[in-house]
């Protein structure tokens, strides 16, 4: 099947459909930009939509084409049926075609905008609820990134989770990477107090807010606890990816969006 969604977006293609009643999710490809796709995975609510959300993981950003990856590590892709539960139309992207080894060094590019201006224009022609961009960890440049460039066509609305504030030899900051200060939406802040990711001090997440000086409406959701971490502090299965708290969390952002 192929469709235009808008300029840049060449075609329309869904690749896979599966799980049973409790988790029907399909697999979305997108023609982006000349010769490259955008694939993304795709969970649907059970009744219409009262939003759309773009989880953008963290990592290297490769999702995995093979559907039990999707069952554990990242804290958005683990979560994904608790946003849907929330009645939220969900997109998790994969990495672009031409990204093959992932994201790395890609993320604060216009390239990665276009791309997820695709999804946003896919999640629009199946719903009319408002679309907002989900990132958490170096998932946040992915989505600070697309908030700052996409002037037409871009989300209705920001949550940044588990942020990265310190550069790293191979990535920057959010505010290394993208000017935040030309952000204009509504932008949601989540972090736990107990991060213990060098990348990620709670105790400078203020530093970052500040600097969305054009956010009509921003506020910061703290969080506390987890289970026992079973990873490095950087990676998901820890305080940075809301072990334990995954429900908690969810559904905070689904309140603040919902609110908003």
């Amino acid at each position: 099947m192929f469709g235009r969604l808008a300029a840049g977006v060449l075609a329309l293609l869904t690749i896979a459909a599966l799980g049973g009643p409790a988790e029907a999710q399909q697999q979305v490809q997108l023609v982006t930009r000349p010769g490259v796709s955008q694939s993304f995975w795709v969970v649907e609510p059970s009744e219409p939509p009262v939003a759309s959300v773009v989880l953008l993981v963290g990592g290297n950003g490769l999702v995995n084409r093979l559907p039990p990856v999707l069952q554990r590590g990242n804290f958005l892709s683990r979560s994904r049926d608790l946003f849907a539960a929330q009645g939220f139309l969900v997109a998790i992207p994969d990495v672009p075609s031409d990204q093959p080894s992932g994201l790395t060094g890609f993320r604060g590019s216009a390239d990665h905008a276009t791309d997820l201006a695709a999804v946003i224009a896919w999640l629009r022609q199946k719903s009319p609820a408002p679309v907002w961009l989900i990132g958490t960890s170096l998932g946040t440049i992915s989505a600070a990134n697309a908030a700052a460039r996409l002037k037409t066509g871009g989300p209705d609305g920001l949550v940044l989770t588990s942020s990265i504030i310190v550069p790293s030899r191979r990535e920057g900051s959010v505010r290394a990477s993208v000017d935040v200060s030309t952000i204009t939406l509504p932008t949601l802040f989540v972090h736990n107090r107990e991060d213990a990711c060098q990348l990620c001090p709670f105790d400078s997440i203020g530093v970052l807010i500040e600097g969305f000086t054009h956010a009509p409406r921003k506020e910061l959701l703290a969080f506390s606890g987890g289970d026992p971490p079973k990873s490095d502090p950087c990676e998901a299965l820890s305080r940075h990816g809301y072990l334990g708290i995954e429900h908690e969390v969810v559904a905070g952002i689904g309140r603040w969006i919902k609110g908003g």
